[in-house]
This record gives C-alpha cells, structure tokens and sequence, in this order.
C-alpha cells in the first residue's frame, strides 16, 4: 500500500476508498475514465492499489452509482434533477433561476442558448445539468407560470409587420404585432401589447396591442407606462365610478344618532400642501382633571365601502394609493378620496376614533376606540402649523404647542424604549403645466411633520394593544392596570411587522463602518438600536455619512402585513398596525373592520383570508414604491436633459462591475460612469471590497467618495444618466460586507438605491 493510506487505519475502509472514486468521476461527470486514469488521479501507483480500485469501480457499476458507458470505462451516474424557480434576467439574455425551495442551494446559472420562450420574473422548471468546478447550471424545459403576458414598449412599424419594443431591457425580447393587431398604434408610440402566442421555435412572441398610451416622450404617456409595467391601474372601471358617484354624501339623523359627536370640540387637519385627501385630524380639548384628551379622528371608509362590494373588490386589487412624481393614483374612486371620506373643514364627517386621555408627561391614562362624527375647524399644511410652533402665532396656537409639546415627549419616549432614528432626505421637483421638471427642492422632517406622525404611530400601536394583548374587554376601553398584562389575544389581526436584522448582517454592517472608525454594538436589541442612533448622529454631515446612512438602511428588513406578529423592530414597539390611512392603504380598512367586529363581541374570523390579503397588500405596496423611484429617475433624466455638459460635485452611491453610480449633491439626480469611460486607466470591480481599482495607477473609487462630473447623456427611454468622471478622491478601500445578496445585485447591475428598505 502507498503512504497515504498507511497514515490512518480508517482511511483503509473500503467505504472511504468508495468515495474517493465517486469524487474523482463527479469532477470529471462527462469524461469516462479507466481504473488507470481514476488511480492517477488518487496518487495510486502500486498494482494491488489499482486492481482494488478496478474491482471498486465495477461494484460501483452494481451498485447503480456508476455507469460503464463502454467496456472498462467508468462514468458516475446523473440523478436527473429538476427545480422550480422564478427567472432572473440579465441584460445579455442569460439568466439566473431563483429556486423556490428556500433550503435549495445558490442560484442556477441559464445560459442564452437554454433560456428560450422566457421572460424576467417566469415560475419556470429547470433541468440541472451535472455540477462542474461548483457552478450550477440548467436548462429551462417548462414555463410553469408567466410572470405578466401585457408587455408596455414603443411601436415599431415596418410596411408587413410591427414590432413593440420593451421598455424593460431585462425582458430580452421584442414582440412580433401583425398589423391586423396594431389597434391604431402609430411607429414610435408608446403601446401595451398581450402576449397572445410564442411558437415552439420562434425567437418573438406574438402580441396583440391592448392599449395604445400616445406618443413618446409625453408626459402623460410615459407616466401610464410607468404605471402599465409595473402591472398598476391608470383608471378606474366605469362600473366602479358608476356605483361611487351614487354614495350618499349626506349624513343621516340616525347614522349621527349612532356616534360619539365631536363636532364642537376643536379639530384640524395638517397635511401636505398639494394634499386632496385628507383621512386624519387630532382633536384637543382640556378635561376638568387637567389632563388632555387628545382625538385622533381617520376617515370612516368602512361605512362608505362595504366589504365584498364592487368598490370594496376594486380596493383589494389595488390595495394601495400609487405616488409618481406628478399624481397620486388613488386606491378609491375620487368622490370618496377627495369628498365623501375626506376631512375637510367645515363639513361634518364620519370617522372611525382613538381617543386618549394623557397628563402633561405624554402618559396615557384612558383610551376610547369607536366611531365618531366631527367638524374640522381648520385646514393647516405642514408649513402653516410650523410657522405657528415656531413664532407662537396663528390659529389655535395653544392647542398647536400642547401638541408638539407632547408629540415631542412621546418621541422621546419611543427612542429610549428602543426606536430606531432613520430620516431619509425626500428629493421633490417643481413642475411646470404640462408635467415638466424645472427645479428640485428637499422635504425636511420639521416639528410639525412629526407631530402628525407621533400621533399616528400612537394611535396604531394602540390599536394593536388592544386587539393583540389582551380580550379582557370589549368596549374599548382600558386601563393602566389592564394595558399592564401581557396575555397574547388569540383575535386574528392584521399587523404591520418589521423583523429584527440577521445576526450576519448586523456584523457585516459593523465590520464596514468599522473602516471609518465607528462601532454599533450588536450584544442585544437595545444595544444595537441605542449605538445605531448614536451612530447616525455622529455621522452627519460628514464625507461618509451617505454610504453609512444607506447601508445601514439596507441593513433593515422590509416591514410587512401580516396576521403572525412579531412586533416592530424599526419602531422598538411589540404591538404595531396600520389604521390611520383608510384611503390609500387597504390594510387600514380591514383594521377597521375587525375592530368594530371586535368591539362588536365577534369572535372568529378566516385567518387564511386575511393572510392572503396581508400578503397581496404587501406585494403592491413594493410594486407601488418601485413605480414611484421609475417615476423619479425619469423626472432626473427629464431635468438634466438640457444640461448635457454641465459639471457637478457629485459622490459615488453604487458600484457595479460595469462602473460607478454617482449622486449628484445639488439635485440628487443619479447617474452611472461607466468603466470604458474611464480613460486615465483600465478599472476593474473588485468584487470582495466593492469598489473599482485602476489597474495601472491604483487609484480606487468606493462608496461615499467625493467626485467631479459631466453630464454626458441623458436617455429618456432607458431613464438613465451616463456622467463623465473629471475627477476624483483617492482613497483607500472601505470594503462592503459579502450579503447574500451581492451575488444577484452583480449579475443585475443593481445600485445600492435601487431599494428602500426601512419604512414604517
């Protein structure tokens, strides 16, 4: 026997020696081999070494493990082995397939040639080829589920025939429209087309345009088709409007016989300035005792929009307001979002009420949840009441400064108890009539801003007490004693959860800050929460507070809606919903319906349903953001486009293998420099630091580095930016961490922006 195997008595074993072949023919699963090659490759060279290895080889033959495809010849045997995964598209026509099984290993790997008669985003099966050198690729065989047969393009017409063209570069493949199905559509418009066939061995699908949107580069057009690709409605259904414009907007004797009346008690609304509709108002008033009752009133969508109903059914589909730059996309029908449930002053409304009594400390005494009516006295925007807090000035000053007051102690409050303090900047534009982008402005957080949101975030944490902490009382009311227990209710409820990070990435977010200098500690939920506040303090203002600000962000799970919960990390709060905003979120209306059902003595409801729409609820409210960031990255384009040569600070926010993302710090717009245009030397990404290095003179560009840059192009159809480097920082590597997801944002050129990660 050879050394190698006298070193250990275990190491003798027949089953160890099994092994050792099998390895041998899975890194060669395509390449027969005779005993001599397979003992070569083992370092066997003594003849009674390779006869037992012959002899091994033939019992694996018996054993079905391998197979000898010609006499003396060994090749181990393929388990044909198929996975169900939804398809990742590369801008090349490759793809990647995202297995569905959760505990499956990485990503399969589709070449072009494999990957026919599929589009991004498909449930497909894969046929896995045997795994060479660790790298899984695949054929995919079977489309189990298109991921959207309505694709949106711009027509192209030739004198036979037409074709759409995607706007989305990543579905690979334009649409073959036989002119019999062009619907009118003129060459260059912007159109919809319906998959309605895709021939065995043709390269196009045939379409059949559904809707032509108008012409390229409109405004109006181009915000449809932002709509249209993301799958978001643009209209409502004339039956759907029909049925909305026959709601009584008069209030009965009997509906207000029913209610408690706040109508003279003083209430307000602030919101935006541009704002229609508005679905919440606090009330205030001072009790006998001293304390503050404190209203928080949201429009009663409940009454108006019945469940099961056409209204209600259209609500579900859409299940949120969409926010493009220059509209709101409205979840109901405008007579209901901006008249019959809008608060308004001066009308009298229906609303569904928290209701708190609180001392001077913010304490809260007493709680009331039930229906309402009330009368706005006054209509504030956010500038209006901040102009009030800050010169002491206006209408209902002391009420305004009781309320800040307050809201500010309650703040206090919640970053002690363990609230995160994330503020992103808000990038806004100023448009002109016909939907033109002619200057940008930033949307600060003032103390009027969070005064509102303190508020709501009360009212929604204590609404979700009161159904998920304890069924000791139904009349919703409760007490100091009673909020005190800690008995879990088994009422199913609709929660907005928000998941503590993973252990991994908490540490990989710690191991990149620690480049810069600083530390979070990641010892306990509180730890963390108190170092990443301080960590975001210290940070601002300076060079890298950018990259620590968004990574920290990406750091963050999503928060969702859901039935199980388990609290609310961001917001350090163990009981969390959504019912302040009935009119564009349609969790809120289902929060209100089960607590009146709650309130009402009901008892059980179908949990598996209200999962499902807690989880379509979600779904489209990710569609609706990323609508929003298409619609904002084509405002950027559409504001640089005639300033094609102009020069701006400007620092990096992304980096790709393909090159660098860069923000602009006067406007925010986001651009991309590439690598070929970078001509003082020949970069490379470096995948493990994430950044690019010359490979000549070194110098190396990462996340947060300040630079000077041109504007070079503006692409309204692709919606992108390509700036020219003028020049630069050179600084040493502040590595990212290695995610779990660096991986897919490689092979998709995705930018660290490109995903919004902690909202409340």
């Amino acid at each position: 026997m050879s050394n190698k195997f006298n070193k250990n008595k275990q190491r003798n074993t027949k089953k160890y020696l099994f092994e050792e072949i099998l390895n041998v023919l899975k890194q060669n699963p395509n390449k027969p081999l005779n005993y001599k090659q397979v003992s070569a490759a083992l370092n066997e060279n003594e003849h009674s070494q390779k006869l037992l290895i012959n002899a091994l080889l033939s019992d694996l033959v018996v054993k079905g493990l391998v197979t000898e495809p010609e006499p003396g010849k060994f090749k181990i045997k393929h388990i044909e082995k198929y996975v169900i995964g939804k398809v990742d598209m590369t801008a090349s026509g490759a793809a990647y397939v995202v297995p569905e099984d959760t505990e499956d290993e990485d990503d399969i790997y589709i070449a072009f040639k494999n990957a026919k008669n599929v589009l991004h985003g498909d449930i497909v099966k894969v046929y896995l080829f045997p795994q060479r050198k660790g790298k899984r690729e695949g054929e995919i065989v079977e489309v189990i589920k298109r991921f959207k047969t309505e694709i949106v393009g711009t027509i192209k017409l030739s004198p036979r025939f037409a074709f759409l063209i995607p706007d989305n570069t990543r579905i690979g493949v334009d649409l073959y429209i036989p002119l019999e199905n062009l619907k009118g559509a003129k060459d260059g418009q912007k159109a919809i087309a319906k998959i309605v066939e895709w021939p065995k061995n043709a390269v196009n699908p045939i379409g059949d345009i559904i809707d032509v949107l108008g012409n390229a580069g409109e405004n109006q057009t181009e915000m449809h088709a932002i709509l249209a690709e993301f799958g978001l409605p643009y209209s409502f259904p004339k039956d759907v409007e029909k049925i909305a414009d026959l709601i009584p907007v008069v209030i009965s004797k009997e509906e207000i016989a029913k209610r408690k009346d706040f109508r003279d008690v003083t209430t307000f609304t602030i919101d935006p300035f541009d704002a229609k509709d508005f679905d919440d108002a606090l009330s205030i008033r001072k009790l006998e005792n001293g304390n503050w009752e404190i209203g928080v009133h949201i429009a009663d969508v409940s009454h108006y929009v019945k469940e099961d109903s056409i209204i209600d059914k259209e609500a579900v589909r859409r299940a949120t307001s969409v926010y493009l730059v220059d509209r709101v996309v409205p979840m109901l029908p405008e007579i209901l979002s901006n008249n019959v449930c809008s608060l308004r002053p001066n009308e009298d409304k229906l609303c569904f009420s928290a209701v708190f009594e609180m001392n001077d400390n913010a304490e809260v005494l007493k709680e009331w949840f039930g229906r309402t009516i009330i009368n706005s006295n006054r209509r504030f925007t956010y500038e209006e009441a901040q102009l009030v807090i800050e010169t002491e000035q206006g209408d209902f000053t002391e009420e305004i400064k009781v309320l800040d007051r307050l809201s500010k102690t309650l703040r206090g409050q919640r970053f002690k108890n363990g609230s995160i303090a994330f503020e992103k900047m808000e990038v806004k534009f100023h448009l002109d009539e016909a939907g033109n982008p002619t200057g940008v402005f930033f949307k600060e957080m003032k103390d009027s801003n969070q005064l509102i949101e303190d508020f709501m975030l009360l009212a929604n944490r204590k609404v979700a007490e009161f159904i998920g902490k304890t069924s000791s009382r139904s009349d919703g009311r409760s007490s100091p004693e009673e909020e005190k227990k800690e008995v879990r209710s088994n009422r199913p409820f609709v929660y907005r959860i928000h998941a503590r990070p993973a252990d991994e990435r908490l540490q990989q977010f710690a191991e990149f800050i620690g480049k810069f200098g600083y530390k979070i500690n990641t010892k306990s939920d509180k730890a963390v929460v108190e170092s990443m506040n301080k960590l975001f303090k210290d940070v601002s203002g300076k060079p890298e507070a950018n990259a620590i600000e968004l990574l920290g962000i990406r750091t963050m799970t999503k928060a969702i809606y859901t039935t199980k919960n388990i609290g609310h990390y961001g917001l350090g709060f163990d009981y969390y919903t959504h019912f302040t905003s009935p009119i564009r979120r349609y969790p809120d209306v289902m929060v209100h319906r089960l607590l009146q059902y709650y309130l009402d003595g009901g008892k059980s409801v179908n949990v598996d349903e209200l999962e499902e729409k807690c989880k379509h609820s979600s779904d489209m409210e990710k569609l609706a953001a990323d609508a929003e960031r298409a619609s904002i990255k084509y405002k950027q384009v559409q504001f640089l486009q005639d300033k094609i040569g102009n020069e701006y600070d400007g620092v990096v926010s992304g980096v790709t293998e393909w090159g660098i993302f860069i923000e602009i710090v006067e406007n925010h717009c986001e651009g991309m420099i590439r690598l070929r245009d970078m001509r003082d030397d020949s970069y490379y990404f470096d995948e493990d630091n994430y950044c690019i290095i010359g490979r000549k003179h070194k110098r190396k560009y990462t996340l947060g580095d300040k630079v000077r840059i041109e504007v070079k192009r503006a692409d309204l159809i692709k919606k992108q930016l390509d700036f020219v480097l003028l020049q630069g920082t050179e600084k040493r590597i502040y590595p990212l961490p290695k995610t779990q997801e660096k991986a897919k944002e490689k092979k998709q050129g995705k930018n660290i922006n490109d995903e919004w990660g902690f909202e409340i």
